[in-house]
């Protein structure tokens, strides 16, 4: 299939329907590979007002939903962008068209205190787990392609607690939370199936990926294999659509799904089918109009993912729920405009996130949620919905906030940990005394506390870029709204409630306030593991593992046999290796940074 064609027509109905449902079904099959045939992947040019001229004639009743017998759990479908922007949604005044996210955000419950984390994996280990990052040693940086390093297996996961309820369990996209050893992949997390990435980034079109020079190897899988089959060229957002379609057309919607769709969009490189290009001719920046491109595929997929939803019976009895994993990065041709900072730091630009929740059963629809919600609250949230339980031993930092969003009660969340790294550089005059003796704030990190937001150590790129700066052919900071960050400075503060854009610093103002969020901090931190991040191991390579990104890690079992004395010390070696390495601890631990030894 060439590169940006839509998707093949809809599978035949799956044994599970009946004799009379068949006929409905065929006609409801011939409907769909014909709008198909007409309208390809939907352009958003003829925007959803034309909608009952296409696929989405579901909705206005024209092609009637199938019937079917609901279970009483929901459908739960999880969608999940890859570095949108906080402006980069056409209701929040972007230039780029997102008719799709506007009229599903409309018709559900937008969320506009919503929080995720400022950088990949954190944000997707704690939408699986429902747990903080200190709490699963996974608070610096990423889990990068050559560590030895993934989500720590003695934690729950999302599916895995679906699964236990009756779900079936699919992911479709991006992975990026480690693959070193088999009992990391997603099909051993909970998934029954999975097609997608592992890393956190790699071509679209190839899903080829270069970690560095010499480091270069294929990344699509198909559930524990590379997807060879698959290497032809199909533009990755469109390829994993079609996956949706497929999963969904061969589900008896009488039983529950989870679906947990990553999209690796609009994640740099910066790449889209030509024809997503036509109307953003007008904009100058090379990046900016090949991200906006990137972004109206995107939402163009989704309209297809709803519409699939209608087809096959599912959305009467769905939730869909869409976020991004984090904010936009400016010189990749995102915008979180008027917000302060990007990706990749805790300035609200970095951590405050497009959010939306559209179902059917939510009980007041078309209204904005205000409420504080954090992207570890899925995981209890969805728990409860699918009439599932959570362990009492289980120390989640989620909340069940459904009566929140559905029926706008106020949120059991009153605060947030945005994160403690001790290992991300050091704030040059961070010091114990800027911290009143409570805090060492040369050290990264930031919390939320009702309307109060803490900073300390060095928070990263910190610039508001407008909309002007993408109006030049390259990165233009001449527009940018910069703050030199003043000799000594190691704290700030601010009123997010009455200052959302973090103009007014007030830590010398309310030193009180300062010291009860420094107290909260070291209370958190408290409770934090080891950071997990080991050394590259160059038996990760590719080459070595035929072209593929995959699982490198072998028990070395077969060894020559030892003499008697050396196998008594080695037993000794063994029994006191493996006491470290009980309850997922890892062995050679020094100031709380973990290395492995694979």
């Amino acid at each position: 299939m060439a590169p940006g064609a839509p998707a093949g027509p809809a599978p035949p109905p799956p044994a599970w329907v009946g004799p009379g449902r068949m006929l409905a079904m065929g006609a409801l099959a011939a409907v769909w590979v014909l709008s198909l045939l007409t309208y390809g992947y939907l352009s958003w040019g003829q925007g959803l007002e034309e909608e009952e001229e296409g696929p989405l004639r579901a909705q206005s009743g024209e092609i009637p939903e199938p019937s079917t017998t609901a279970t009483s759990q929901p459908h739960l479908i999880f969608i999940l962008a890859d570095d949108q922007g906080f402006r980069d949604v056409g209701y929040h005044g972007s230039e780029i068209k997102t008719p799709t996210l506007d009229k599903l955000a409309a018709e559900g419950v937008k969320l506009e205190n919503y929080y995720v984390q400022p950088i990949c994996t954190p944000s997707r280990s704690q939408f699986i787990t429902g747990k903080y990052q200190i709490h699963t040693g996974l608070q610096h940086s990423i889990i990068r392609p050559t560590q030895p390093n993934c989500l720590p297996l003695d934690n729950a996961t999302l599916p895995q607690k679906l699964k236990e309820v009756g779900y079936s369990t699919h992911m479709v996209g991006k992975w990026h939370l480690g693959f070193y050893r088999k009992e990391c992949m997603p099909t051993k997390r909970g998934f029954d199936t999975f097609f997608g990435s592992l890393l956190g980034s790699g071509d679209y079109y190839t899903h080829y990926k270069c970690d560095s020079p010499g480091m270069c190897g294929y990344d699509l899988y198909e559930n524990d294999n590379a997807a060879w089959d698959y290497d032809n060229g199909i533009y990755s957002t469109q390829m994993y659509t079609q996956r949706v379609q497929q999963i969904l057309a061969s589900h008896d919607p009488r039983k529950p799904i989870f679906l947990y769709i990553a999209y690796q969009a609009v994640h740099s490189p910066l790449q889209a089918p030509g024809r997503y290009f036509e109307h953003y001719r007008s904009i100058i920046n090379i990046n900016r109009r090949r991200y906006a491109a990137m972004l109206s595929c995107l939402d163009e997929a989704i309209n297809n993912v709803t519409l699939a939803l209608k087809t096959y019976g599912f959305y009467n009895n769905s939730i869909i729920i869409y976020s991004s994993d984090n904010g936009g990065q400016p010189t990749a041709g995102g915008s979180n405009w008027p917000l302060r900072g990007s990706k990749g730091t805790y300035w609200e630009g970095g951590i405050r996130a497009v959010g939306f929740v559209h179902s059917p059963l939510l009980k007041n629809k078309g209204t904005v949620c205000k409420e504080l919600v954090h992207i570890t609250d899925w995981y209890p949230t969805l728990i409860s919905l699918a009439e599932g339980q959570i362990d009492e031993d289980i120390q989640l930092d989620g909340y069940d906030v459904w009566e929140t969003i559905s029926e706008g009660l106020r949120s059991p969340r009153v605060d947030i940990l945005h994160n403690i790294d001790p290992i991300y550089t050091k704030a040059k005059n961070g010091s114990w005394a800027a911290g009143y003796g409570i805090w060492n704030t040369a050290i990264q990190s930031a919390i939320r506390v009702q309307h109060w937001k803490l900073l300390t150590g060095n928070p990263g790129y910190s610039d508001w870029v407008p909309p002007q700066s993408f109006s030049n052919l390259g990165p233009n900071r001449w527009h940018n709204e910069r703050i030199t960050l003043s000799t000594g400075k190691s704290v700030w503060l601010f009123n997010i409630t009455a200052d959302p854009y973090e103009r007014v610093d007030l830590s010398h103002r309310y030193p009180g306030i300062v010291k009860q969020l420094l107290r909260r901090l070291s209370q958190f931190n408290k409770t934090a593991v080891p950071v997990r991040y080991p050394p590259k191991d160059p038996r990760s390579n590719p080459r070595l593992n035929g072209g593929v990104w995959g699982p490198w890690y072998k028990e070395e079992y077969k060894k020559k046999k030892p003499s008697k004395n050396k196998a008594e010390k080695k037993q000794k070696k063994s029994k006191t290796k493996k006491k470290q390495q009980k309850a997922g601890s890892f062995p050679n631990c020094r100031a709380g940074v973990c290395h492995y030894r694979g």
